[in-house]
């Protein structure tokens, strides 16, 4: 049976994901910070792991839940989005650090903890970034902290890729689109079902020679 472990896993992308793939068979294990979430994954069949992504004790929890496991997919989507400027409005110094925590942070120290368990899978790495953090397509400033994350995060992740990919892991950064759910608001242009089937085909079909890519959710390129 394939095995995708999910970070941030309890609402929004991250649960539609866990619901797709445990309807396809496969074993999921979804990760939560709180025992509605948990009990969510449990609604549906997956596997649970209680974790805070910015706890420093996060990673040696999931390296430590993982040691036996060989995953065909690691997905690290939890992420925040921070205070919704308009403009070059300064960020706080609360709102820096928790949006950076969350988004580059955690990744960062998450994503190496995977590898094992991926490197014996010959698994794929991705995480949720955003269009937003494009620097190439970028014409508008709203949500600017946000999108200094996500172009952190992409950073993190082609790094990921060039370690990564000699140990038969393909690591891919994603645009899930601007999806309707909790942070995207209703008034988002696709639903949430849409998006991660898209990103399931796109993983499904994903190569090594695209190890490091920046995908939107149909599997289309995206200018770093």
């Amino acid at each position: 049976m394939p095995c995708i472990l999910i970070v941030g896993a309890s609402r929004g992308i991250g649960f539609e994901l866990a619901t797709q793939y445990r309807a396809d068979g496969w074993e999921v294990i979804g990760t939560a910070r709180d025992d509605a979430g948990l009990a969510r994954l449990a609604g549906i069949g997956a596997q649970s792991l209680r974790l805070e992504a910015t706890d420093p004790a996060a990673p040696a929890a999931l390296a430590q839940r993982t040691a036996a496991l060989a995953l065909d997919i690691g997905f690290v989507n939890a992420g925040v989005y921070g205070p919704r400027t308009p403009g070059l409005e300064p960020p706080s110094d609360e709102d820096f650090a928790a949006v950076m925590r969350t988004n580059v942070m955690a990744p960062m120290r998450l994503a190496p903890a995977l590898a094992p368990a991926l490197a014996r899978g010959k698994g794929k790495l991705a995480v949720t970034s955003s269009r937003m953090g494009s620097i190439a397509a970028r014409t508008a400033v709203a949500g600017w902290l946000y999108r200094a994350s996500k172009a952190a995060l992409n950073s993190a992740l082609k790094d990921m890729s060039l370690v990564l990919g000699p140990q038969g892991i393909t690591c891919v950064s994603f645009h899930p689109g601007w999806v309707r759910t909790d942070m995207g608001g209703s008034g988002a242009d696709i639903p949430v079902t849409e998006s991660v089937a898209g990103m399931r085909r796109t993983l499904a079909t994903l190569s090594a020679a695209q190890n490091g890519s920046f995908l939107n959710y149909d599997g289309s390129p995206i200018p770093w």
